[in-house]
């Protein structure tokens, strides 16, 4: 995803001038972004945006805002995730690929991860979730499985996943067959290709 492609998705947004002149501003004053950032749902809108599959018009035009801070990314990232509602958090999670923060942008990831919101762990395991150490990002995957959220989301399933995961998941098919539930379709599927790689 670039900022390109999010300004393209967002041609049709109810007052597309109002975001261009936000995103200036922000560039020239960063703090409005605290006052930009909560308007842009009534602004923008908040429908699903078509050219971006998985995304909402809120959320790529907060994701732009961030984009467009000359400086303090992190520090401006890490404030309105605190301070904001549930979908302004998933905006700052989804933006954080898009920002010049290196691996300072974790915490946030974390914390998502250990909420029992499901969209905001879905947006926690898109690609800046490269940065969670082995460990953290097994975790992560395991609580999808957990809370039902589809595996899809999870970037870099494929490369990442490996015979400790494999292993976590069949403890938890084993302990949801002793208790009479199924797994998820998707992570039974994770695991008979993980046992193949194995085998």
């Amino acid at each position: 995803m670039t900022p390109e492609q999010l300004r393209t998705a967002l041609r049709d947004v109810p007052d597309p001038a109002w975001l261009d002149a936000a995103c200036g501003r922000v560039a020239a004053e960063p703090s409005s972004i605290d006052r930009f950032f909560p308007a842009v749902g009534r602004r923008c809108g908040r429908g699903p945006l078509p050219d971006l599959p998985g995304w909402t018009a809120d959320e790529a035009a907060r994701a732009l805002l961030l984009v467009a801070l000359p400086r303090r990314h992190a520090e401006y990232a890490e404030n309105l995730y605190r301070h904001g509602d549930a979908a302004e958090r998933r905006a700052v999670l989804r933006a954080l690929p898009l920002l010049p923060i290196g691996a300072a942008g974790v915490p946030l990831v974390l914390d998502a991860i250990r909420t029992n919101d499901t969209r905001l762990v879905a947006a926690a395991l898109g690609p800046y979730a490269g940065h969670l150490d082995t460990a953290s990002w097994r975790q992560a995957v395991l609580k999808c499985v957990f809370m039902g959220v589809p595996l899809t989301v999870v970037a870099d399933l494929d490369e990442r996943a490996d015979a400790e995961l494999a292993a976590m998941l069949a403890g938890l098919a084993a302990e949801r067959h002793a208790a009479g539930r199924a797994m998820p379709t998707d992570a039974v599927d994770l695991l008979d290709q993980l046992s193949a790689r194995e085998a």
